[in-house]
């Protein structure tokens, strides 16, 4: 397995979380949202013109922005 960026995922492609690069601000938001260490994501899909990612968490949706989405890192299934 090799680590990426969550924002280098294809549609439909699920990856487990290794870790959060984000000042303490979005860190704490981004747990609060249920984005720990170890948790498996889906990508859902992405907007066009470098929009917004749906990515699935257990049974919740939530959008990220691109560069929100690049700090975190994770491992390819």
């Amino acid at each position: 397995m090799h680590s990426t960026s969550l924002s280098t995922l294809h549609t439909g492609e699920t990856a487990t979380i290794v870790a959060i690069h984000a000042d303490e601000a979005l860190h704490q938001r981004l747990l609060a949202m249920g984005f720990r260490t170890g948790k498996r994501v889906e990508l859902i899909r992405r907007a066009r013109f470098s929009g917004p990612l749906q990515v699935r968490i257990g049974t919740t949706d939530i959008l990220l922005r691109k560069i929100e989405a690049e700090k975190i890192t994770v491992h390819r299934a």
